[in-house]
């Protein structure tokens, strides 16, 4: 997949957050996904206007994020993580 700024997802996860210029950056608070929309649409709108799923803003703070390899969702380890708690 290429973004209309040329840069693949690779490229993107390859994002320094120490050298990247913050203004050229989405800020997250401005996305705005419609939830009534198809799963497949909404990740598409999501990344057309976040741009870097790896590298963007929320305020003046940078975030840089990555993924594991993996089958389990944010959801199954969100669940793991609060039947341990118990």
């Amino acid at each position: 997949m290429e973004t209309a700024r040329g840069m693949d997802l690779a490229q993107m996860k390859e994002v320094d957050i120490h050298t990247v210029d913050r203004e050229s950056l989405v800020d997250i608070r401005d996305v705005q996904v419609d939830g009534k929309l198809p799963r497949e649409q909404r990740f598409s709108d999501f990344l057309r206007q976040i741009r870097n799923p790896y590298c963007y803003r929320c305020g003046k703070v940078v975030v840089k994020i990555g993924f594991s390899d993996t089958e389990a969702t944010l959801e199954d380890r969100l669940e793991h993580y609060l039947a341990a708690m118990q």
